[in-house]
C-alpha cells in the first residue's frame, strides 16, 4: 500500500552532477522504481543545483541530502534510504 504522501527524491541535474554521474544516475532510479513497483510510492523529481558540487553526485530522498552517490554505490543507498523513508525497514 503506497503511503499517503509519496516519497521525493531529487536527483541533482545541476552541470557538476551531471557530468560525475547523475546523468545515468538517473536511468537507474528511474529502472530501479519501476522494477520494484514504488512508482506511485516514490515521486522522482529533479533539480538544477543542490548547492553541493564539491560533494556530488548528489540526491535528495525527503529532505535528507545524500552526497557522493557514484553510480556503483546507488544500489544501497535507494534500497536504505527507501526502506527508511517508506518505513518498511
Amino acid at each position: 500500500m503506497a503511503p499517503q504522501t509519496p516519497v521525493t527524491l531529487v536527483v541533482c541535474m545541476g552541470s557538476s552532477c551531471f557530468s560525475r554521474g547523475n546523468n545515468s544516475n538517473l536511468v537507474f532510479v528511474q529502472n530501479f522504481l519501476k522494477e520494484r513497483g514504488l512508482e506511485d510510492s516514490v515521486q522522482l523529481v529533479g533539480s538544477r543545483c543542490e548547492g553541493e558540487c564539491l560533494h556530488g553526485p548528489n540526491l535528495r530522498v525527503n529532505g535528507k541530502l545524500i552526497n557522493g552517490a557514484m553510480p556503483e554505490l546507488l544500489p544501497d543507498i535507494l534500497e536504505a534510504e527507501l526502506k527508511a523513508a517508506l518505513g518498511t525497514e
